[in-house]
């Protein structure tokens, strides 16, 4: 009776890279140096493998004369590239430190190995992660290479905490107004005065794009050198390194550095700050010339002029017509009229002719007649883009508009004609592409 034949073992091969390094030169110019030392023995271990499928790589990976504290090293970085290229199946060092002498270098090639199901040995430690015993002690490094990086990152923060909290500059971009000398905060009292302008002019106005309009104006630039939009001046407006402090996480103390601003005009910036932009505008309304000033006629061609009254300490603005005025009530059938109904009733045609395609085409044509910059798709954008705009202008942008955009508003007794300025929609639709109209904010 024969015996059944024996079923042959499957070994993978095993490709087995070694790598060898010496601190210094000394030594190297020998005919049988550390390096050689080190790959012997290495040879030696993967030869006693054989059974287990490991062949050595042709490749000689050697850094001779550089440490092991940076993972800059030629034959390492080589070593890598061939990792990622699959061509490497097992690292085999003569010690640990070969490799690298600092636990979170040792942690980035461990990730390297695992991104690409590279084992690691080391055959004078029994270090061997191809086995479960060499897993769970590169685990026990690694987790104490973790600890490590995070006791480094809490005593960063520590000092960075304490730091600020004396007041201390900890670097980074110095605000405008300052410059950084001996890492401290000093007031550039050139840039200094430009950074009080602003402040002052923006409690003056109230407004940071219209802020922003006057600062380009002036030719004022970032350190840097780019535009200040009124995003920039925001954040200027709300550092409170300008008033001498330093802030951590939320939480101001007093900075080694000198206020450019005082408390008081701060304080008053910031009571205009907490305000939305629409009661900004609706603050300022009734200081604005009435929209309609100078294009508001009755059904007999007489004028209406704005005028107001106070009852209760409340504001009423009213149109009243110039017949009206020289020879009494019931001279004219309209009158008198409400400023903001007739108002808005304006505002409201004229944001319906910012949507109607015909409208589009009549502005493009005449836009085309002073410049043959803008399509008609351009045109249509602009104007689209003025609708949803319309309640963040400030009143006095708004009555500019208006002016630009109405020739002529009729009112009788079944309603009114807007008149519009086909020239002043084009003009409208080139300022648009500039994006040059003043939003209140």
């Amino acid at each position: 009776m024969t015996k059944p034949a024996e079923k042959l073992k499957v070994v993978r091969k095993l490709r087995c890279a070694v790598y060898t390094r010496k601190s210094s030169e000394e030594g190297l110019e020998q005919e049988f140096n550390s390096l050689h030392a080190q790959r012997e023995a290495c040879e030696s271990y993967i030869a006693s493998q054989r059974s287990e499928g490991w062949v050595l790589v042709r490749d000689h990976y050697d850094d001779g004369g550089i440490s092991g504290g940076t993972l800059e090293r030629p034959s390492l970085q080589r070593l890598v590239a061939d990792i990622e290229d699959g061509l490497v199946d097992v690292v085999v060092v003569y010690k640990i430190d070969r490799l690298s002498r600092s636990l979170a270098d040792f942690a980035k090639l461990v990730d390297v190995f695992d991104r690409n199901g590279v084992t690691f040995v080391s055959v004078t430690q029994s270090f061997n992660t191809t086995t479960s015993m060499g897993r769970l002690t590169l685990n026990i490094l690694l987790s104490f290479a973790q600890f490590e990086r995070e006791v480094t990152a809490e005593r960063i923060r520590d000092k960075v905490a304490a730091s600020r909290k004396k007041g201390m500059w900890m670097g980074g971009v110095p605000p405008f107004g300052y410059r950084v000398e001996n890492r401290k905060l000093l007031v550039d009292e050139e840039s200094a005065a430009n950074v009080r302008w602003i402040f002052e002019r923006f409690l003056e106005i109230g407004s940071c794009t219209e802020l922003a309009r006057e600062v380009g104006t002036r030719g004022m630039c970032t350190p840097r050198g780019n535009r200040i939009d009124k995003k920039y001046i925001y954040r200027m407006l709300s550092n409170r390194a300008y008033i001498g402090e330093a802030v951590h996480k939320g939480d101001s103390y007093p900075g080694e550095h000198d206020a450019i601003i005082d408390r008081e005009m701060w304080d008053k910036i910031h009571a205009i700050l907490q305000e939305s932009p629409r009661k900004r505008a609706a603050r300022t309304r009734a200081d604005t010339p009435a929209l309609l000033k100078g294009l508001l006629f009755g059904p007999d061609g007489a004028a209406f002029s704005p005028t107001h009254t106070r009852k209760g300490g409340r504001l009423y603005r009213y149109y009243v017509s110039q017949t009206v005025l020289k020879h009494g009530s019931g001279s004219c059938a309209v009158g008198r009229v409400p400023a903001g109904e007739i108002e808005a009733a304006v505002i409201d045609q004229l944001r319906a002719v910012f949507r109607q395609p015909e409208i589009v085409a009549g502005t493009w044509k005449a836009a085309r007649a002073e410049s043959d910059d803008i399509t008609e798709t351009d045109a249509r954008g602009a104007l689209h883009q003025l609708d949803p705009l319309w309640e963040e202008l400030f009143p006095a942008e708004q009555a500019r508009i208006v002016a630009l955009l109405v020739e002529r508003v009729d009112i009788g007794t079944e309603g009114l004609n807007v008149r519009l300025r086909v020239d002043g929609l084009g003009s409208l639709a080139r300022e648009m592409q500039g994006d040059d109209m003043g939003v209140a904010a």
